[in-house]
């Protein structure tokens, strides 16, 4: 058996279809520059761990981008919301054998190797891991067999995402562990002060 996976979430990066809310503040150019700030540090995080990773693209699979196919697996997500792609993501990874599998986007800037490597660690131990956000949502999920209640009657993108997925985690009776809280970055106020020279 393989033991373990992350799956990351990526939109193709496309002026006017990234960073939407931000966009509304600060204009489509510097939202664009923004995101690919935002995927170049979860591609270096991602390389800095020592697991099997996959990229999930939005619309379409780039086989010439920065992600490099001998360090990432490349594929395209499938479903007609977030609920579904995610699922079907899991379903697949768990479907090729893998033991342990946790799913991250690319909107943390604060996300370091250190914390997926906890979050692998803690499924060891636990039937589910959740690294919630600070907005109400969740930067990352993981778990070692595919539980489909979590991705299920969920408002995606709003502040009930991380609380509802809990209360699926005690209604399953399942083991959970809590990362900590971290921002992603979504509006022009989730911004960090200087970092952003675009």
């Amino acid at each position: 058996m393989k033991e373990k996976l992350l799956i990351i979430f990526y939109r193709n990066p496309e002026l006017g279809k990234v960073k939407t809310r931000l966009a509304a503040a600060v204009g489509d150019e510097k939202a664009l520059a923004i995101y690919l700030k935002l995927a170049t540090h979860t591609r270096e995080v991602a390389l800095a761990s020592d697991f099997d990773r996959v990229v999930y693209y939005s619309h379409h699979v780039d086989t010439e981008d920065n992600w490099q196919e001998n360090s990432f697996h490349k594929k395209l997500q499938v479903g007609n919301d977030l609920g579904i792609r995610m699922y079907n993501a899991f379903e697949n990874a768990f479907r090729d054998g893998y033991a342990h599998v946790c799913i991250i986007g690319t909107d943390c800037l604060e996300l370091t190797s250190e914390i997926l490597s906890a979050a692998f660690e803690q499924l060891k131990a636990h039937d589910v891991v959740i690294g919630p956000a600070r907005d109400g949502g969740y930067y990352l999920l993981g778990m070692k067999q595919l539980h489909k209640d979590l991705f299920a009657n969920k408002e995606w993108s709003t502040n009930t995402v991380a609380k509802r997925t809990i209360v699926d985690f005690q209604n399953l009776n399942l083991t959970y562990s809590k990362l900590a809280t971290l921002s992603d970055i979504d509006r022009e106020e989730d911004l960090p002060k200087g970092i952003f020279k675009v």
